[in-house]
């Protein structure tokens, strides 16, 4: 019975069912992006290019994602790309179990550039400030883009795979 109703729905539609909510929404105002798999809680996972990221994220705020809740770098391994992720959620009409998204734009290892979203969500200022410091990905446009957890002379970013840590690390003016 399943068989005969998918044969039914046009393979478009068919294809429609697999992605989100937010996609579709997305694809119907022409917005690039690549839906991912869906983590394992049901939040909808959103590819995006750097390019499309402030286009895509004003459209989205005002679509109703109005909090950022968290924004991240993760290393894909030595010699593979970066991510940059951002976990969006609508705060306002339903309590109980808001809606939520996620963005991630793979960047390269080198020269890891995105531009900022301080501009459309003010919770991002240290949270890029992090990931800069953590992963070394650059984000354009940030008001004040400099260390946060580590010195300003440290060398590398500590939260890469591939990182080396230093034998030591002399500490000036500790006392």
């Amino acid at each position: 019975m399943a068989e005969e109703e998918s044969k039914l729905v046009p393979a478009d539609e068919q294809s429609l069912a697999k992605v989100g909510k937010v996609s579709q929404w997305l694809t119907e105002n022409s917005f690039a992006h690549e839906s991912l798999e869906a983590d394992r809680n049901g939040v909808e996972i959103i590819k995006v290019e750097a390019d499309f990221l402030l286009p895509l994220s004003t459209a989205l705020y005002a679509y109703g994602f109005n909090y950022l809740q968290c924004q991240s770098g993760i290393d894909l391994g030595p010699g593979k790309q970066l991510v940059s992720m951002y976990h969006l959620v609508k705060v306002g009409d339903n309590v109980d179990r808001p809606e939520e998204v996620r963005l991630k734009v793979f960047l390269p290892r080198e020269n890891p550039r995105v531009p900022s979203v301080y501009w459309i969500w003010k919770a991002a200022d240290w949270q890029e400030r992090e990931s800069y410091d953590l992963y070394g990905i650059i984000y354009e446009g940030h008001p004040n883009l400099k260390r946060i957890l580590m010195p300003e002379d440290w060398v590398g970013y500590p939260l890469r795979k591939d990182y080396i840590s230093p034998d030591f690390y002399e500490l000036q003016d500790a006392y």
